[in-house]
C-alpha cells in the first residue's frame, strides 16, 4: 500500500473540483451562446424554461431542477412572466397550489433555445464518438447514484 504524498491533493477534492468546472463551463458557454442568438436568459432560466417545455409544472419543482430556493425561482418566474414566456394557474384540484406553463411566445422562443442547447452539449462532447458518450454518461450516473444513497 501507498502512503498518500502529503503535497498532492486529494483525489476526491480533484474530482470535485473538476465535476464543478465541467458545470461551470457548460453554464458560463450556454449563457454565451443564448446571447449570441440574441436571448437575454440566465442558464436557470434555461433550465425553467427546458422543464416546462416537458409539460406544467408547480414551483418547487421548477427551484429543484435549477438548483434555486423557491423564492429565488418565484422572482426568476416573475421575470419570465413579465416577458410573456411564462404564466401562473391555478391548480383546479388544489386551489391552494399554482402551476406554471409556457405561453405561446415561451413555445415558441423555446425552439430556438432548445438549439443553443444543443450546440452547448455537441460542443462539449466533441472528440467522443458515440460509445464514449453513452460510456460518460451512464459513469456518471453511477458516480451521481453512488453519492445519493442513502443510509450509507
Amino acid at each position: 500500500m501507498t502512503t498518500p504524498n502529503p503535497n498532492q491533493p486529494c483525489s476526491t477534492s480533484n474530482l470535485g473540483l473538476l465535476f464543478r468546472q465541467v458545470r461551470d463551463a457548460m453554464w458560463a458557454q450556454m449563457e454565451r451562446e443564448l446571447a449570441q442568438a440574441g436571448h437575454d436568459l440566465t442558464f436557470s432560466q434555461f433550465i425553467t424554461l427546458k422543464e416546462l417545455a416537458i409539460g406544467t409544472a408547480g414551483v418547487t419543482e421548477l427551484a429543484r431542477a435549477a438548483q434555486l430556493n423557491p423564492g429565488a425561482m418565484t422572482r426568476l418566474l416573475d421575470k419570465l412572466e413579465s416577458r410573456g414566456l411564462v404564466a401562473r394557474v391555478a391548480d383546479p384540484d388544489d386551489r391552494r397550489a399554482i402551476n406554471i406553463h409556457l405561453t405561446e411566445a415561451g413555445s415558441a422562443i423555446w425552439s430556438d433555445i432548445d438549439q443553443c442547447g444543443r450546440r452547448v452539449r455537441e460542443r462539449a462532447m466533441a472528440g467522443l464518438s458515440e460509445d464514449d458518450r453513452d460510456q460518460l454518461y451512464r459513469l456518471l450516473e453511477q458516480v451521481r447514484d453512488n453519492l445519493s444513497l442513502t443510509g450509507s
